[in-house]
């Protein structure tokens, strides 16, 4: 009597472990090649939406998405830059830039403090000399010990950046013949 007993337990004991597992591999499910019989053409793939899908005739804008021109980094911006596009330059300068460049671009930020190695300063020769679509470029590939920022940072904000850093430039680097002559009167004046 006691060993029918256990066998009886042992039993449904195996009964209920077996009920426990999920075939997750053996679902109920539609391959995109299988047969259908839900869908009228028979096919479990639907077909695309017409027009959600672009198949022809589609250009991207490689000035603004890639900086370039002909294949060359490009020498102009890709739209008109406003004191709103430099205040948010300036901002995104702040976030992803200034730990390493600095908040005035000379290459001496909190990080290059902590051991990293130094970027080149914004104010080099080189540097100002470049073009505003290599330093599009720079941040959307990265550079020597850079990293890319094509996933942090959107186009448009690149550019900003970009109008921010000629802005520091100027500052660093400004001579008083380039002031408006009103500018430099009054300076001249003190």
């Amino acid at each position: 009597m006691r060993g029918s007993r256990f066998t009886v337990a042992l039993a449904v004991g195996l009964c209920a472990l077996a009920a426990c597992r999920q075939d997750m591999h053996d679902q109920p499910k539609g391959e995109p090649l299988e047969h259908s019989r839900f869908f009228a053409d028979g096919r479990y793939a639907r077909p695309l939406v017409a027009d959600t899908v672009a198949r022809e005739n589609f250009e991207l804008d490689a000035h603004l998405l890639e900086g370039k021109l002909d294949g060359k980094p490009a020498d102009s911006f890709p739209f008109e830059i406003t004191r709103a596009d430099l205040d948010r330059g300036r901002e995104r300068y702040d976030i992803f830039c200034a730990p390493c460049h600095d908040a005035a671009g000379t290459g001496n930020g909190m990080i290059v403090q902590r051991g990293m190695k130094a970027p080149p300063s914004m104010h080099v020769e080189r540097l100002r000399a470049a073009s505003p679509g290599y330093h599009f470029d720079v941040i959307t590939r990265g550079f020597g010990a850079m990293f890319d920022y094509a996933d942090r940072i959107e186009p448009r904000d690149r550019w900003r950046i970009v109008a921010y850093v000629r802005a520091l430039q100027l500052s660093q680097n400004g001579q008083l013949t380039d002031l408006p002559p009103a500018a430099r009167e009054a300076l001249e004046a003190k």
